[in-house]
């Protein structure tokens, strides 16, 4: 991405501006993010990350960055731990951006849960990452009317058949989620990909929570259960809460702040949905490179991944 197009778009947004040359950061199965430099007319720097739309969407029900944007001010003003949204840039170089700050620490999920220097943090994430969810969920659905509520095995049945090939594993997984589906709970803001690798960790632990690209209205099991899902334990696995420590602090803190208690056994169903999910993910996503959509390797290697989660599927429902 060229400067000179999104020097224009900030310069609307923030007035007359000086901005340095954009540096693409690694990571982003989706979206692009931007790291460039901007210098305000009052001699201010500004750190900015500019996220940008990519070349497809993971999930169907994947929300615009327009209104992406405006879940992030919302929960800004809510006090969820989110960098600070600056604005909507419309299109540049024909693909739909917005701009945030650009913030430092760690986002490796494979880093946060190894890394030495960062074991307090870890120590600290369970009872952060309750904390973080409770102020997301008590976000008043009426700030964001545009978020829908959605019936995800419906949604997932959908996703898998455009695969165009066979996937037992997955399809057994969804039948018995039919079969076992509980009764759902009152809706409220989900971010829809509540996860290591999805927040920013610095020694103190969780600093700023990221991607909310998947934001909906559904049932607060889907967020609670979702960074259990052994995919995001990156490798410690013996740790169930994201690799990092034990799910019956981060649920009874969860329930001390929003006074919904969610016992440990009801996350199953969802642990079971989560794996469904991500593999339905993956195969999808590497149908953007199989297809010329976007051609990328590491496209190819997440439709390789599915078949962790199809084992993984096959054990839980084995245990369940």
């Amino acid at each position: 991405m060229a400067a000179g197009e999104l020097h224009d778009r900030l310069a609307e947004l923030l007035g007359p501006v000086e901005v340095g040359e954009p540096r693409l950061l690694p990571g982003g199965a989706s979206k692009e993010a931007w790291a460039v430099d901007v210098r305000t007319e009052a001699g201010q720097t500004l750190p900015l990350l500019v996220r940008r739309a990519g070349g497809g969407v993971i999930h169907e029900d994947t929300i615009s960055l327009e209104h992406e944007l405006r879940v992030l001010e919302v929960a800004h003003e809510a006090g969820v731990a989110v960098p600070r949204p600056y604005g909507y840039l419309g299109e540049v170089e024909g693909r739909e951006a917005f701009a945030v700050e650009r913030v430092e620490g760690e986002t490796i999920g494979r880093r946060i849960v190894r890394r030495p220097e960062l074991a307090q943090a870890r120590e600290a994430l369970p009872v952060q990452l309750a904390g973080e969810l409770a102020k997301v969920h008590a976000i008043p659905r009426g700030a964001l009317p545009f978020l829908r509520e959605r019936d995800v095995l419906e949604q997932f049945e959908r996703e898998l058949d455009s695969v165009g090939e066979p996937h037992p594993a997955i399809e057994l997984g969804l039948r018995w989620l039919r079969d076992h589906r509980p009764e759902p709970l009152e809706p409220v803001v989900c971010h829809g990909d509540f996860r290591l690798g999805n927040i920013v960790v610095s020694e103190h632990g969780l600093e700023y929570l990221l991607d909310w690209e998947f934001a909906h209205a559904g049932d607060p099991r889907e967020d609670v259960a979702w960074p259990i899902v052994r995919a995001w334990r990156f490798g410690v696995d013996e740790l169930r809460l994201g690799g990092v420590g034990d799910v019956e602090p981060y649920l009874e803190r969860y329930a001390e702040l929003t006074g919904c208690e969610i016992p440990v056994a009801d996350l199953h169903w969802w642990e079971v949905l989560g794996n469904a999910k991500w593999a339905t993910g993956a195969l999808t996503q590497s149908r953007r490179h199989l297809n010329g959509q976007e051609r990328s390797v590491e496209l190819a290697v997440l439709g390789r991944l599915a078949a962790e989660m199809e084992y993984e599927l096959l054990d839980l429902l084995e245990r369940g």
